[in-house]
């Protein structure tokens, strides 16, 4: 990049202010490109499949689908992250996943779409993102230091939080005009365009391995390495499991999120007030990645955990209970702020405290616990209960773990770790 030195400098060291580093500025728009088109079909595809079949059980099949490659192939996606070329991996991933995606609303324009089209695009694309992802916790911490991972966080959750508040409401309204097929082909293009930005990055997003490191290893040693290390740090196994606990709540209620603003809060499949329903959780992340870097200057990482999961556990049950759609808006907001802040702050936690040469390995193995198997288990389980009992009791049932990842918080040993941080901090020599 021929600009590279206008930005870095001779000694290659970034600017002080993100705002300032062009190679964090492509980054950060790739991953808000990324996300857009996430948020397009996190809404689009269950619609998408709802409409075709009006089966809660393949509804909630396309929430399980977005977690579960994660559980099948996230410990092996941190091993090639550690591995290979992390620009190359996320580079990769981004333009397969144009060709994935982009085949679904090609097949309707053609007639030819069908359930099983959908749900194989849906399993094949997270499974991609599952290698970008492993990648892309590595690529951070390298490309911005630990020092500022805290902030670079928030600057991606923030403005992805405005996505989250805005996207959901613009395609609840589209979907009243636009078949969700159509919609699936913005999430395509919004790949290609990550793609090409994360290509222009200058600076190295991985350091070298022969230098980093000796001799190579086996694959299955990486990865034993990297769950070894998440389980013997007390403080990273316990937010990750504390994750997979509250995944399995959240997921839970995506699940059936479609089926009960259809059902229970009677507003439908498409309109403004289901937009805003699935908006209201963008105000919650706005307002948790605002908050996360004050909060951090102010209290340990367990500190914030221990503090705002039962908020999260509380939150999540009143949504659940909710039968009004304006009750449901105003307790998912508050349920988003805590359950998004225990997000980033387990984030941030793991890269800050992770050996670089570990990065990708822990992250996505920390991932994997959280994600692949606690949103695989709540969806799969919140698609069967509704069957059983309906779509609200057994979203009331699922969403209730979080009270269950608020006690083990206060059980595990994130206590004495906040006591020793504080302690720590309060008398650093």
């Amino acid at each position: 990049m021929g600009e590279r030195g206008s930005v870095v400098g001779e000694a290659g060291v970034p600017p002080a202010r993100l705002r300032d580093d062009r190679d964090f500025r492509r980054y950060w728009v790739a991953r808000m490109a990324s996300l857009f088109g996430s948020l397009v079909t996190a809404v689009a595809m269950p619609v998408l499949v709802y409409r075709l079949t009006g089966s809660t059980t393949l509804t909630a099949l396309t929430t399980t689908l977005e977690a579960l490659p994660y559980l099948l192939f996230g410990l092996f996606s941190g091993a090639v992250g550690d591995r290979l070329d992390r620009k190359r991996v996320m580079v990769a991933a981004d333009f397969a996943n144009v060709v994935v995606i982009g085949s679904v609303p090609v097949a309707w324009w053609w007639g030819g779409l069908t359930v099983p089209h959908v749900l194989v695009a849906g399993f094949v694309a997270q499974s991609l993102f599952t290698f970008f992802d492993g990648a892309n916790f590595g690529a951070l911490p390298v490309l911005v230091g630990r020092d500022r991972v805290g902030d670079a966080n928030a600057a991606v959750w923030g403005v992805g939080g405005i996505l989250d508040l805005t996207v959901p409401a613009v395609v609840g309204l589209a979907l009243a005009v636009v078949h969700p097929a159509d919609l699936l082909a913005v999430d395509a293009l919004t790949f290609l365009v990550s793609a090409m930005l994360v290509r222009t990055i200058g600076r190295a997003l991985s350091v070298p391995r022969e230098h980093a490191e000796g001799a190579r290893s086996s694959v299955g040693a990486d990865i034993r390495e990297g769950v070894g290390f998440l389980w013997r740090h007390h403080g990273v196994r316990s937010n990750s499991i504390i994750g997979a606990l509250q995944s399995i709540a959240g997921a839970g209620f995506m699940a059936l999120a479609v089926p009960w603003c259809d059902r229970v809060l009677r507003v439908g499949t498409s309109g403004w007030r289901f937009g805003l329903v699935f908006s209201a959780w963008g105000i919650g992340g706005i307002l948790a990645a605002s908050l996360t870097p004050r909060l951090l200057r102010r209290f340990t990482a367990a500190r914030l955990t221990l503090a705002w999961m039962p908020v999260s556990a509380g939150f999540g049950v009143l949504v659940a209970l909710s039968t009004s759609w304006v009750a449901a808006v105003l307790f998912m907001i508050g349920w988003g702020v805590a359950y998004q802040l225990v997000i980033i702050n387990s984030l941030n936690y793991r890269q800050q405290v992770t050996p670089e040469r570990l990065l990708s390995r822990v992250n996505t193995a920390g991932r994997m616990l959280s994600w692949g198997l606690g949103w695989t288990i709540g969806a799969l389980a919140a698609g069967a209960l509704a069957d059983q009992v309906g779509v609200r009791p057994a979203m009331l049932t699922i969403v209730a773990v979080g009270l269950v990842a608020a006690s083990y918080a206060w059980l595990s040993p994130l206590p004495r770790i906040a006591r020793v941080d504080a302690a720590a901090r309060a008398d650093p020599a």
